[in-house]
């Protein structure tokens, strides 16, 4: 029954709309960038983790982001500007891009899920699914005659596209993103001797709610100063309904959340990946999360967190024996939990360092922008001078 219902997933996988860039489109800008604007559902965790800090790197053009519910499209100005829509495009912004086609220097696309995998796949609720169809399988179908680039956030995921021109933007997100302005818990020393473990997911999540639920029994039954924090839909709290010591918080605004960590610190927080497609594309925006709470982060082991040796974060197989005996030694060993937080923080920093580079092949536009503008006031000069 599995293997007959996985070949029907991939079968309709195959019939969904996927991205295609235009007739003619070579991966670059089709002309000279003047300013960028963002397209997307504002304010959002994409578009900080992905492009902010990429926005303000030295030497960028103007940028704004526009939120596809709310935004002014009637103000913009098309003239010369590079769109990037980050995830989702409405109805109007494809009205908008085809109105003002012939004025614009670009469209690209941004994808940061295997959107096929996640319709097709079981721990999405229904409604969730078809939403996410429409927002982003459906439109394509019109956004793709304008499409100049790809972005994914993952070579993998970039695979599972199949186009030849996917071009890969890893995470790098601002700094403040994952260092919150803090002053009562600016440091890590423990403020009591009970340890918070935290899982903080959406509802995309649930094998690995089942997947935790046993361990942290195991783990809230051997040490009473241990407390359990776990964000969950409706249908991952049910998973946690009747245990001790467990807070199940509700989803909150992403704004709200990242506020979250201003005024409080996370001991240990889980990041467990169950083994599938969908998570195979999966990046590494969770270690921003857990930096941002100076938390000991536990990684499952695997293409977005990397694998154990690499340095001293915590990569684990996905084996509830393995995860239950390392969380109970973080609960014990405070010296411990200070080093992974260390090692977390330390790699949320090079993923910072990787966005002072901004976006190069729209900087290269700009240039030949800048040098052409040159050129031009330079004959311009010539023909208005006694030559």
């Amino acid at each position: 029954m599995t293997d007959h219902r996985e070949r029907l997933a991939l079968w309709i996988e195959q019939k969904l709309p996927r991205p295609k860039l235009r007739p003619g489109a070579t991966g670059r800008p089709r002309g000279p960038v003047k300013r960028i604007i963002v397209f997307g559902r504002m304010p959002n965790p994409t578009f900080d983790y992905y492009f902010a800090a990429r926005l303000d790197a030295p030497g960028m053009l103007p940028s704004e982001a526009v939120d596809i519910r709310h935004g002014k499209l009637a103000d913009l100005a098309p003239e010369g500007a590079f769109i990037i829509i980050c995830r989702y495009a409405s109805p109007d912004v494809l009205t908008w891009l085809d109105t003002n086609a012939d004025r614009l220097s670009g469209v690209g696309l941004f994808v940061d899920d295997d959107i096929p995998a996640v319709a097709t796949g079981r721990d999405a609720s229904l409604r969730y699914r078809f939403v996410l169809c429409f927002r982003a399988l459906w439109p394509l179908r019109r956004l793709n005659r304008h499409l100049d680039i790809v972005w994914a956030s993952t070579p993998h995921l970039a695979s599972t596209l199949q186009l030849e021109e996917v071009q890969v933007l890893p995470p790098a997100p601002p700094e403040r993103l994952w260092r919150p302005r803090s002053s009562k818990y600016g440091s890590l020393e423990p403020i009591s001797d009970r340890v918070l473990i935290a899982y903080h997911a959406t509802g995309v999540h649930l094998e690995e709610h089942r997947f935790l639920r046993p361990i942290i029994e195991e783990i809230l039954e051997k040490r009473p100063e241990a407390r359990f924090e776990v964000f969950a839909d409706a249908r991952a709290a049910s998973i946690w309904e009747g245990m001790e010591r467990v807070s199940v918080r509700r989803p909150i605004p992403w704004n709200d959340y990242v506020a979250d960590a201003n005024n409080r610190t996370i001991d240990v927080m889980l990041v467990p990946l169950h083994p599938s497609r969908v998570n195979d594309s999966r990046a590494p925006t969770k270690r921003i999360d857990v930096a941002r709470y100076k938390a000991a982060g536990v990684f499952s082991e695997g293409a977005a967190y990397g694998y154990p040796g690499e340095d001293a974060e915590l990569r684990l197989p996905y084996n509830a024996r393995a995860w239950c005996q390392t969380i109970d030694q973080l609960v014990e060993d405070l010296e411990m939990r200070r080093t992974i937080a260390a090692a977390t923080r330390q790699a949320a920093l090079q993923m910072t360092l990787a966005a002072d580079t901004g976006f190069e092949a729209l900087k290269a536009c700009q240039n030949a922008s800048s040098a052409h503008l040159g050129l031009t006031t330079i004959l311009n000069d010539r023909n208005a001078g006694p030559f």
